[in-house]
């Protein structure tokens, strides 16, 4: 059996200092516009949700989840501050 080579996606930091608007040949179905307005609304009552948790007007709605039991193989896991990356990253590409 031989292996084909497996494209994959590879993110190099740079983008486009414009976002990306659909262009005419991108066709959304109804599906697609139906699930994107699914987790927009949903998104929308999280953050509904949490900023009553943090005025005080309302307790226990949002939650963070914690493992009970850790994955020994995630020890070592640091997370990663997205915002932190990408002001370094925009620093970094003025500066060049």
């Amino acid at each position: 059996m031989t292996s084909s080579p497996v494209s994959r996606v590879v993110y190099n930091g740079k983008r486009n200092s414009s976002p990306r608007s659909p262009s005419s040949s991108e066709i959304f179905t109804p599906a697609h516009e139906e699930n994107v307005r699914f987790i927009y609304e949903a998104w929308q009552g999280v953050e509904r949700d949490l900023r009553s948790q943090m005025s005080g007007s309302e307790r226990g709605l949002v939650e963070e989840y914690v493992e009970k039991v850790p994955n020994p193989s995630l020890k070592t896991f640091k997370p990663i501050d997205l915002s932190d990356l990408k002001r370094r990253n925009t620093q970094d590409a003025k500066k060049s």
